[in-house]
């Protein structure tokens, strides 16, 4: 082993290399170290005096130990070469066998050129910060190419310094024109694919203007495509040394944007279309029910309420138009009629309909409603041209004017009373609410609501009146009238009969009729073949399918032929358009059963119809009865009637009989059989056999026979 530094020229070096912060060591040319400082002991880990006189290889890793070409034989040959085997990158070997990356100067000793110096640094921390400042490096490229965003990198004199590829693709950039870093070239192909280039050019001219600023704007193309364009300056400590450009393609959002805007607005729209359908009536365009109570109770929560009035109208017969022209025809009445009733009212007030052909006004300004009704009148009054034919259907109108107690549900309930007594006035017309309206529509539902227990309660009874026959000079047939004994008292038939066919009670009531009447004459039916009774029947009762079956089932079981029975009918039934009616007649009449034709010649077209009618027995009707004083009058009506039922074959019955003057009259005329207060009137079943003995003693004592 050499001996370390026993020459004077080396230790003129110690104190030098030895202060030194930086590890050194000194080679030979053989490569034996020769020096070795503090800091190379720490960074080895070797002590000097074991180390001072081995090769340098002993400092480097065993897989490097041996190998004598290269970068690792830099301390042999010649001096002049070891001067370019500077910044050497190695592994040393530490004691406790851990390599590290070191770099390694060499300079030549002076003194002597077979030495060199070698400077050795520990890089290893230097390394790291490469390896990390390369991954991070690498990390922030792949976080850039992987981005969604489209990023481009600007200096801060407007030189683009780089961008991610999403960027290119975004703009279709291709990437020798990116490269050739021609920003003006950049500029226009950009500007090229915008529909506002003016407005782009400006912000980034703002941008440039004040370098710390922020921004985020919206980029439109002239394809439809739409970016997200954000905008930041670049910072290098506290330096701003550029600016990054961020793009984001948000064409499907705002799309997406888009449609959900127009689905809402559409979802508006068709929520404003409920709203209205919700207000006002499909077929007319008017308010409807619901808006109309809105607006009237909106107008009685004011504390005047003088000008406030309802009419409520109803078009006369319009189910007529339904029937003979169509529903459709009847829809295209109703449009016009709601056309022709909204210019007869103020801005202020409202038209609505209510349901089939009835409407309802409400005036909340006008001191008179008077002039208003009439005008409504007069303008439905006006021929409707539908279909090629005139209608005239008419209106009847219910008014009335508001009061400081009367609610909605009250002024619509008496709106509704008048309108249906202008009906019952003839139509047409408009009739004010008037409290007796009220009353008479109490004593109406009252009579109503007894006439449903009527029958079941027993209520309904049976009187008889005899009907005198001229050639017998005896009484042959009965007529049974219906009354209505009340625990109040006897109840006409006039007063009652009309409420029991508008409300259907008449088939229990006329069947009640024809059940007690052939239990209670039965005895005298079944003493004398040629003996009758008359019963009215309705036109609602023969409306029934059943009614004639009905009828031959009564009559079978009380044994009673049909020729004992007589159906008095009046002429509307033969108007009734129900085609089951004439044929049940007809088969009643098969079955040996008479029809009355009752009160006859009070009818439309009693006359011209009379031969086409399935009748058997006129009875003229007591009108023409009563204008008969003396017996001598020359009645040429009553004449012309006689003749023409005596052409057709039919017997004739005259009621309403009350003097022996209009008896004689009569059966001059040729009348078969006689009915009045001369001979009875109608009595309990109990007095009936007293009533016949009397109008035959009556016949008989008057002398009148045919």
């Amino acid at each position: 082993m050499t001996e370390p530094f026993s020459s004077t020229p080396v230790l003129s070096y110690r104190d030098l290399l030895e202060g030194s912060p930086d590890p050194l060591l000194m080679i030979d040319s053989g490569g034996a170290i020769r020096f070795f400082n503090a800091a190379a002991e720490r960074l080895f880990g070797h002590r000097r005096e074991w180390l001072l006189g081995r090769h340098y290889r002993t400092l480097l890793p065993g897989r490097l130990q041996g190998r004598s070409e290269g970068q690792w034989d830099v301390f042999g040959g010649d001096p002049r070469m070891r001067q370019a085997n500077a910044g050497l990158e190695l592994f040393g070997l530490r004691r406790d066998g851990t390599e590290f990356p070191m770099e390694v100067n060499l300079a030549p000793v002076t003194a002597s050129l077979n030495n060199v110096v070698a400077t050795v640094r520990d890089v290893s921390e230097r390394k790291r910060s490469d390896a990390a400042l390369r991954e991070a490096l690498s990390l922030v490229s792949a976080t850039l190419e992987s981005t969604a965003d489209g990023i481009l990198v600007v200096t801060a004199d407007g030189k683009i310094a780089g961008a991610n590829e999403r960027f290119a693709n975004m703009w279709g950039i291709s990437k020798d024109l990116l490269n050739s870093h021609d920003d003006s070239k950049v500029m226009a192909f950009v500007l090229d694919q915008l529909t506002d280039q003016e407005a782009f050019a400006a912000k980034v001219q703002d941008l440039y203007a004040d370098p710390g600023a922020e921004s985020l704007d919206l980029l439109h193309f002239r394809d439809g495509r739409t970016f997200e364009r954000y905008s930041r300056p670049q910072r290098v400590a506290e330096s701003i040394v550029g600016r990054v450009w961020s793009f984001r393609d948000i064409t499907a959002r705002t799309q997406a944007q888009d449609q959900a805007r127009t689905a809402l607005a559409e979802l508006a729209r068709q929520a404003e279309e409920l709203k209205l359908l919700a207000f006002r009536d499909h077929l007319t365009g008017l308010a409807n029910r619901a808006l109309f109570r809105d607006r009237l109770e909106y107008a009685l929560a004011s504390s005047d309420r003088r000008g406030i009035h309802v009419l409520l109208l109803d078009l006369d017969d319009f189910k007529e138009v339904n029937d003979v022209l169509g529903h459709q025809a009847g829809d295209e009445m109703l449009i016009e009629v709601g056309r022709r009733l909204l210019p007869c009212v103020g801005p202020g007030d409202t038209v609505a309909r209510l349901g089939g052909d009835e409407f309802v006004i409400l005036l909340t300004s006008t001191p008179d409603p008077a002039p208003v009704a009439a005008r409504l009148v007069d303008a439905l009054n006006v021929p409707f041209i539908l279909h090629g034919r005139d209608l005239r259907p008419g209106v009847s109108v219910g008014l009335i004017s508001a009061d400081d107690v009367l609610h909605a549900p009250d002024l619509m309930r008496r709106a509704d009373i008048a309108m249906y007594e202008a009906k019952a006035a003839g139509k047409n017309r408009c009739l004010r609410f008037h409290p007796d309206m009220m009353t008479a529509l109490l004593a109406r539902t009252d009579l109503e609501t007894g006439l449903r227990t009527a029958v079941e309660h027993g209520e309904i009874t049976v009187h008889y009146q005899p009907v005198v026959d001229a050639a017998s000079a005896s009484v042959t047939q009965v007529e049974a009238l219906v009354r209505w004994e009340r625990p109040d008292g006897l109840t006409p038939p006039s007063d009652f009969i009309p409420a029991a066919e508008a409300s259907g009670l008449i088939n229990a009531i006329g069947q009640e009729v024809l059940t007690q009447t052939c239990a209670q004459l039965q005895p005298w039916l079944l003493k004398d073949g040629n003996r009758a009774v008359a019963v009215n029947v309705s036109a609602v009762q023969l409306r029934e399918p059943g009614y004639a079956r009905t009828v031959l089932e009564t009559l079978s079981a009380a044994g009673i032929q049909g020729s004992q029975l007589i159906l008095e009918v009046t002429e509307s039934v033969f108007l009734d358009p129900a085609p089951h009616i004439t044929a049940q007649l007809t088969l009643l009449r098969g079955e040996g059963i008479r029809v009355a034709l009752d009160d006859f010649g009070t009818g439309y077209s009693s006359l011209g119809r009379l031969q086409e009618v399935p009748v058997d027995i006129l009875k003229i009707d007591r009108s023409f009865v009563s204008v008969i004083h003396t017996g001598e009058e020359d009645l040429p009506i009553l004449a012309s009637m006689a003749v023409m039922a005596h052409h057709l074959g039919h017997r004739i019955t005259a009621e309403g009989v009350e003097t022996p003057e209009q008896a004689r009259h009569l059966l001059r005329l040729g009348c078969h059989s006689l009915q009045g207060y001369l001979f009875s009137h109608p009595v309990p079943p109990a007095e009936l056999p007293a009533a016949i003995l009397g109008a035959t003693e009556r016949i008989k004592d008057l002398g009148i026979t045919l």
